[in-house]
Protein backbone atom coordinates (compact mmCIF):
# COMPACT_ATOMS: atom_id res chain seq x y z
CA UNK A 1 0.00 0.00 0.00
CA UNK A 2 1.02 3.72 -1.30
CA UNK A 3 2.25 5.84 2.24
CA UNK A 4 0.23 8.96 2.14
CA UNK A 5 2.41 11.71 2.95
CA UNK A 6 1.28 13.76 6.50
CA UNK A 7 -1.04 16.84 6.46
CA UNK A 8 1.40 18.94 8.47
CA UNK A 9 4.82 18.24 9.68
CA UNK A 10 6.07 21.24 11.69
CA UNK A 11 9.39 22.84 10.93
CA UNK A 12 11.80 22.52 13.83
CA UNK A 13 13.07 25.73 15.66
CA UNK A 14 16.30 27.00 14.63
CA UNK A 15 17.67 30.01 15.71
CA UNK A 16 20.92 29.90 13.37
CA UNK A 17 18.75 29.53 10.22
CA UNK A 18 16.10 31.97 11.37
CA UNK A 19 19.30 34.57 12.08
CA UNK A 20 20.30 34.01 8.29
CA UNK A 21 16.78 33.86 7.05
CA UNK A 22 16.19 37.50 8.64
CA UNK A 23 19.56 39.03 7.83
CA UNK A 24 20.61 37.38 4.50
CA UNK A 25 17.55 35.26 2.59
CA UNK A 26 14.94 37.53 2.56
CA UNK A 27 16.86 41.16 1.84
CA UNK A 28 18.87 39.33 -1.09
CA UNK A 29 15.59 37.57 -2.31
CA UNK A 30 14.16 40.63 -2.60
CA UNK A 31 17.00 42.64 -4.34
CA UNK A 32 17.61 39.51 -6.69
CA UNK A 33 14.01 39.66 -7.80
CA UNK A 34 13.53 43.11 -7.80
CA UNK A 35 10.14 42.70 -5.53
CA UNK A 36 8.05 45.55 -5.68
CA UNK A 37 7.26 48.11 -3.06
CA UNK A 38 3.87 49.32 -1.48
CA UNK A 39 1.61 46.06 -2.63
CA UNK A 40 -0.61 44.16 -0.80
CA UNK A 41 1.58 40.80 0.13
CA UNK A 42 0.43 37.50 1.77
CA UNK A 43 3.16 35.49 3.31
CA UNK A 44 1.93 32.05 3.38
CA UNK A 45 3.30 29.17 5.71
CA UNK A 46 4.89 32.24 7.27
CA UNK A 47 5.52 30.31 10.69
CA UNK A 48 7.02 31.89 13.46
CA UNK A 49 7.08 35.14 11.43
CA UNK A 50 10.85 35.61 10.33
CA UNK A 51 10.46 37.25 6.70
CA UNK A 52 7.26 39.39 8.01
CA UNK A 53 9.43 41.77 9.66
CA UNK A 54 11.89 42.33 7.11
CA UNK A 55 8.99 42.21 4.16
CA UNK A 56 7.57 45.26 5.89
CA UNK A 57 10.96 47.06 6.11
CA UNK A 58 12.35 46.28 2.57
CA UNK A 59 8.83 46.61 0.92
CA UNK A 60 6.69 48.85 2.41
CA UNK A 61 3.44 46.92 2.00
CA UNK A 62 -0.12 48.78 1.91
CA UNK A 63 -1.25 45.05 3.37
CA UNK A 64 0.90 42.61 5.16
CA UNK A 65 -0.52 39.10 5.84
CA UNK A 66 0.67 36.42 7.45
CA UNK A 67 -1.34 33.01 7.18
CA UNK A 68 -0.58 29.75 8.66
CA UNK A 69 -2.10 26.42 10.28
CA UNK A 70 -0.14 26.58 13.45
CA UNK A 71 -1.86 28.84 16.00
CA UNK A 72 0.87 28.61 18.61
CA UNK A 73 3.62 29.70 15.44
CA UNK A 74 1.09 32.56 14.44
CA UNK A 75 1.94 33.53 18.50
CA UNK A 76 5.45 33.97 18.02
CA UNK A 77 5.12 35.54 14.66
CA UNK A 78 2.55 38.53 16.71
CA UNK A 79 5.64 38.72 19.47
CA UNK A 80 8.17 38.52 16.38
CA UNK A 81 6.07 41.62 15.05
CA UNK A 82 5.47 43.84 17.94
CA UNK A 83 9.34 43.16 19.23
CA UNK A 84 9.98 44.70 15.76
CA UNK A 85 7.98 47.56 15.61
CA UNK A 86 5.55 46.57 13.17
CA UNK A 87 2.27 48.01 12.99
CA UNK A 88 -0.91 46.38 11.12
CA UNK A 89 0.24 43.64 10.28
CA UNK A 90 -2.57 40.57 9.93
CA UNK A 91 -1.97 37.14 11.49
CA UNK A 92 -4.26 34.49 10.04
CA UNK A 93 -5.17 30.90 10.47
CA UNK A 94 -5.19 29.03 7.73
CA UNK A 95 -4.45 26.57 5.31
CA UNK A 96 -2.88 27.59 1.96
CA UNK A 97 -4.89 24.84 0.00
CA UNK A 98 -7.88 26.64 1.27
CA UNK A 99 -7.14 30.50 1.50
CA UNK A 100 -9.96 32.05 3.78
CA UNK A 101 -9.60 35.48 1.64
CA UNK A 102 -11.44 36.97 -1.79
CA UNK A 103 -10.30 36.74 -5.33
CA UNK A 104 -7.56 39.09 -6.27
CA UNK A 105 -6.93 40.22 -3.17
CA UNK A 106 -3.34 40.16 -3.08
CA UNK A 107 -0.27 41.69 -5.59
CA UNK A 108 2.20 39.28 -4.01
CA UNK A 109 2.26 35.99 -2.51
CA UNK A 110 5.53 34.82 -0.79
CA UNK A 111 6.02 31.58 -0.28
CA UNK A 112 9.24 30.23 1.47
CA UNK A 113 8.82 26.45 0.73
CA UNK A 114 5.52 25.87 2.01
CA UNK A 115 3.96 24.51 -0.81
CA UNK A 116 6.53 21.67 -1.52
CA UNK A 117 5.41 20.44 2.07
CA UNK A 118 2.26 20.11 1.71
CA UNK A 119 -0.26 17.19 0.33
CA UNK A 120 -1.95 18.36 -2.70
CA UNK A 121 -0.06 21.05 -3.79
CA UNK A 122 -1.73 21.47 -7.06
CA UNK A 123 -4.85 22.76 -4.92
CA UNK A 124 -2.13 25.26 -3.01
CA UNK A 125 -0.70 26.84 -6.44
CA UNK A 126 -4.54 26.84 -7.27
CA UNK A 127 -5.61 28.67 -4.51
CA UNK A 128 -2.41 31.28 -4.62
CA UNK A 129 -3.57 31.93 -8.18
CA UNK A 130 -7.07 32.84 -7.28
CA UNK A 131 -5.95 35.47 -4.55
CA UNK A 132 -3.25 36.64 -6.79
CA UNK A 133 -4.45 40.31 -8.77
CA UNK A 134 -3.64 40.27 -12.42
CA UNK A 135 -0.16 40.55 -12.77
CA UNK A 136 0.35 39.86 -9.53
CA UNK A 137 3.92 38.13 -8.06
CA UNK A 138 3.95 34.80 -6.61
CA UNK A 139 7.44 34.42 -5.35
CA UNK A 140 9.12 31.01 -3.76
CA UNK A 141 11.74 28.85 -3.47
CA UNK A 142 13.49 26.83 -6.50
CA UNK A 143 14.12 23.22 -5.45
CA UNK A 144 17.62 23.90 -5.75
CA UNK A 145 17.09 26.38 -2.36
CA UNK A 146 14.87 23.27 -0.93
CA UNK A 147 17.08 20.85 -1.84
CA UNK A 148 20.16 23.04 -0.02
CA UNK A 149 17.36 23.66 3.08
CA UNK A 150 15.75 20.36 4.02
CA UNK A 151 17.65 17.69 1.65
CA UNK A 152 15.50 14.52 3.13
CA UNK A 153 12.36 15.79 3.30
CA UNK A 154 12.23 17.90 -0.07
CA UNK A 155 13.99 15.27 -2.15
CA UNK A 156 12.21 14.40 -5.33
CA UNK A 157 9.39 17.09 -4.43
CA UNK A 158 8.33 19.27 -7.64
CA UNK A 159 5.29 21.68 -7.91
CA UNK A 160 2.62 20.66 -10.33
CA UNK A 161 2.98 24.14 -12.45
CA UNK A 162 0.93 22.35 -15.35
CA UNK A 163 -1.89 22.78 -12.81
CA UNK A 164 -1.41 26.58 -12.94
CA UNK A 165 -0.92 27.89 -16.39
CA UNK A 166 -1.76 31.16 -15.47
CA UNK A 167 1.45 31.33 -13.17
CA UNK A 168 3.89 32.32 -16.03
CA UNK A 169 7.46 31.90 -15.17
CA UNK A 170 8.77 35.97 -14.27
CA UNK A 171 12.32 36.11 -12.96
CA UNK A 172 14.55 33.67 -11.06
CA UNK A 173 17.88 34.13 -9.28
CA UNK A 174 18.98 30.72 -8.29
CA UNK A 175 17.36 29.95 -5.18
CA UNK A 176 14.50 31.66 -5.82
CA UNK A 177 12.18 32.59 -8.28
CA UNK A 178 8.99 34.63 -9.32
CA UNK A 179 5.63 33.94 -11.48
CA UNK A 180 3.38 36.36 -12.53
CA UNK A 181 -0.09 35.48 -12.47
CA UNK A 182 -1.36 36.56 -16.39
CA UNK A 183 -3.96 39.39 -16.60
CA UNK A 184 -6.32 37.53 -18.89
CA UNK A 185 -6.96 34.54 -17.15
CA UNK A 186 -9.86 35.08 -14.37
CA UNK A 187 -9.74 33.36 -10.96
CA UNK A 188 -9.67 29.56 -12.03
CA UNK A 189 -10.68 30.67 -16.07
CA UNK A 190 -7.41 28.23 -16.74
CA UNK A 191 -8.32 25.55 -14.79
CA UNK A 192 -11.94 25.45 -15.97
CA UNK A 193 -11.42 25.90 -19.63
Amino acid sequence: MPQREPEYQPFPNEEGRNTRQAALEVPLMVRALRLPSGGRILEVGCGRGIALPVLARLCRPARLVGLDVDPVFLEEAGARLDAQGVAGAELVPGDVRSLPFPDASFDMVVDFGTCYHVARRADALAEIARVLAADGLYVHETPLSQLLSHPVRSFTRRLPWRAVPELRPYRTAVLWSSRRRSPNAGPRAMLDA
